[in-house]
């Protein structure tokens, strides 16, 4: 999903600064929301929000994703296929296709 490169860059960033005493699982989980709300914000009142601004508030939302799964031992490659193999089930092909309901609606 994301290389080992770029997950060792961002511990490596974080270690430098001595920020990981403040990657408490909440605390990430709060900033995940937060940058998640920035990201709206580029779509509120435009939808054709400016690509750069975009990608920089995706690139933080991305970001502390990566932290938090670190921190919980999390692998976020496994973490979404496991997820996703529940989602099949929940939303099967001949039901869903075409379809934005729910799954308990379908």
């Amino acid at each position: 999903m994301v290389e080992k490169s770029v997950r060792d860059e961002i511990a490596a960033f974080m270690a430098e600064r001595e920020w990981a005493q403040f990657h408490s699982p909440e605390n990430l989980a709060k900033s995940i929301a937060i940058e998640a709300g920035e990201l709206l914000e580029c779509f509120q009142w435009d939808a054709d929000a400016d690509p750069a601004r975009v990608r920089e508030e995706l690139a933080d939302v991305l970001t502390y994703c990566m932290l938090l799964a670190d921190r919980i031992g999390a692998d976020p490659s496994q973490i979404v296929k496991d997820k996703l193999a529940k989602t099949r089930e929940k939303y099967p092909i001949e039901k869903a296709r075409g379809r934005s309901t729910k799954y308990d609606a379908l």
